[in-house]
């Protein structure tokens, strides 16, 4: 792991951006020079690291205390894309124009990427957690899809934060019956892109015997400022 900028805010958060090999992420960390646990934070549907929303969530989460780390996922980001990567974005964006089905390009796009993103996200927690600076336990915030590939594999991984917007394939959808640590499930109920019942029969499937799940009104990016804070209190119940 190689950190190649860095810039400390008036909270104490210090922010570091770097990469791994090829993959490029961001690390928040807290003022208090005791090592922290850590937070993993990937957007839904592999949108940039340093979209504005994630950062806000990222830096929150830093300022109460957690490290917080998110990485580019595979074509997506600061990334190349190659060709087919490419036509898939254009061929969603132009059935969504044409109010045409999507699910099944979608499942073409996101599987593929899901696959990819998970052994990735595997690599990047090995090297944080080498880090003096961070100390474990870990949690995982955001891409529902990556977040049940992760949960289902790495025992690293103690309990974890979904948002229900995103699109998940088949594969994770089975998956999601291995996933068993506590699980925070939010759902925009007016969610535009993600059809309500589809959402509710994923939290049902979860193996998770302790499960939450967070509604509320509002379509897919109206997810309400509190839930982060709600989240940060979750893991403070798991990871503290």
């Amino acid at each position: 792991m190689r950190f190649t900028s860095e810039q400390r805010f008036d909270d104490g958060v210090l922010e570091r951006e770097f990469t791994l090999g090829e993959i490029p992420g961001t690390l928040w960390t807290p003022a208090s020079a005791a090592p922290a646990p850590l937070i993993l934070m990937a957007h839904n549907n592999g949108l940039p690291k340093g979209a504005a929303r994630l950062v806000a969530r990222a830096r929150h989460s830093a300022a109460h205390g957690y490290a917080v780390a998110t990485i580019d996922a595979p074509g997506c980001g600061d990334r190349p894309r190659s060709a087919a990567d490419e036509q898939a974005r254009a061929d969603i964006g132009r059935a969504m124009r044409a109010g045409e089905p999507v699910d099944e390009i979608f499942e073409a796009f996101i599987g593929p990427l899901v696959e990819k993103a998970v052994p990735e996200w595997r690599t990047t927690l090995d090297a944080l957690l080498a880090l003096p600076e961070i100390d474990g336990p870990v949690g995982y915030s955001g891409w529902t899809a990556v977040g049940i590939g992760l949960a289902a594999v790495e025992p690293r991984i103690r309990a974890a934060g979904l948002f229900a917007g995103g699109f998940v394939p088949r594969a994770q959808r089975e998956e999601a019956r291995r996933v068993t640590v506590p699980l925070l499930f939010l759902l925009q109920w007016d969610d535009e892109g993600n059809p309500r019942q589809r959402a509710l029969d994923l939290f049902d499937a979860f193996g998770s015997t302790e499960k939450t799940l967070h509604a509320n009104l509002g379509g897919h990016v109206g997810t309400p400022w509190f839930e982060v804070e709600d989240g940060n209190r979750f893991y403070d119940r798991h990871l503290r």
